[in-house]
């Protein structure tokens, strides 16, 4: 068994599959937790989107309550919520309980963007006045406070001066900060929060979002020295073409999102259909776009995934890794997380590690 050069974790947005329902969705995301939390995995972080037909997850903190009384030992938290939807104080409050229920096992990431369409975004927010994306640091600056985090040198509105999350804290979830660009890489920087970049976007702004976090970082009371995940999506199966083949949904899905045409994720037979169509019919514009949508990055064999994420690792300086990815089967991501485990080395806890945070949740009476 080889060690770890960096500890992987997971994120997951409980796809829909076509012909199935939200519940086969967050059945599905309970077993891949689940497993990751036997595998070895650092933490299981769960998405907010609204209003899309592929996905479950709209309310991290209710299946973030969900998934730590159904885990033992894994980090659960949120990847993230979207701050612009919620009032500061009503995140604090959501993420304050889940810490005192699940002690030193949740982690509050929170992102900037809406996670919606505009007319669902416009439907979430709390008032017609104003930017919430402009209010972003502003709130972010509450949220830290509420949780007993304050952010060095930020004003706090009159609200975070007044109230508290929770009664009698003994402990406050981590928060990080996430991102897709040099804005939030630059905010995370300054406030000297870790710091969670959407590498799996494939945006093309890794490098300089990288170096920006890293550029800008001052020291907090949160955190001595940066702290970087990398997020990419990555498929595994024995051989290359069957990899290939398992990942031709989220070819189709990436299409789909860059088209408008949502929908939930197809079977791979249906997908391979569908890309061969394309690629037959589609105008120059079209067929160039489905050249260059990876859908997922890492695709083959656990040996060309475990080269694949060293390098990425080589290229980033990267503390932490976390796989994700879109598949029609759960069991395709469970497998993945399988071969990645053994390739990477990580450590699978025994019985008793596992079980012991299950507890945590209970009161006596």
């Amino acid at each position: 068994m080889t060690t770890p050069r960096v500890p992987l974790s997971v994120l997951d947005l409980s796809t829909v599959s076509d012909g199935g329902t939200s519940r086969d969705a967050l059945a599905a995301t309970t077993a891949l937790a689940r497993r990751a939390d036997e595998l070895g995995y650092t933490r299981f972080w769960v998405a907010e989107h609204h209003s899309m037909p592929a996905v479950a997850s709209t309310a991290p903190a209710v299946l973030i309550a969900h998934l730590a009384a159904h885990t033992g030992r894994i980090r659960i938290g949120s990847g993230g919520v979207m701050l612009p939807n919620h009032p500061a104080l009503v995140v604090g409050e959501q993420f304050a309980m889940l810490e005192a229920l699940y002690p030193d096992r949740i982690d509050l990431g929170i992102g900037r963007a809406p996670g919606a369409d505009p007319v669902t975004a416009a439907a979430l927010r709390r008032s017609a006045n104003g930017d919430p994306v402009e209010q972003f640091p502003v709130d972010l600056a509450d949220t830290l406070a509420l949780l007993g985090r304050p952010a060095p040198g930020r004003a706090l509105s009159a609200v975070a001066q007044r109230l508290r999350a929770t009664p009698a804290a003994i402990s406050s979830p981590p928060v990080w900060l996430l991102g897709s660009s040099t804005y939030s890489a630059r905010l995370a920087g300054e406030l000297g929060l870790p710091f969670a970049y959407a590498h799996h976007f494939s945006t093309g702004q890794t490098d300089a979002a990288v170096a920006t976090y890293r550029e800008s970082f001052r020291p907090s009371e949160a955190l001595a020295s940066s702290r970087l995940v990398l997020t990419t999506s990555v498929l595994v199966a024995p051989t290359v073409a069957e990899a290939r083949f398992l990942a031709g949904p989220s070819r189709v899905m990436a299409l789909s999102l860059r088209t408008g045409r949502l929908g939930p994720v197809v079977s791979p037979d249906d997908a391979a259909a569908a890309l061969a169509e394309l690629e037959r019919t589609a105008p120059a514009q079209l067929s160039a776009l489905l050249a260059e949508l990876p859908g997922t990055q890492v695709v083959g064999t656990v040996t060309d995934a475990v080269a694949a994420l060293e390098a990425l690792v080589d290229r980033t300086g990267a503390d932490e890794l976390m796989i994700t990815g879109t598949a029609y089967d759960v069991q395709t991501r469970i497998e993945t997380l399988e071969h990645l485990a053994a390739g990477w080395g990580l450590h699978a806890p025994d019985a008793g590690e596992r079980g012991s945070a299950a507890g945590s949740a209970q009161v006596s009476g």
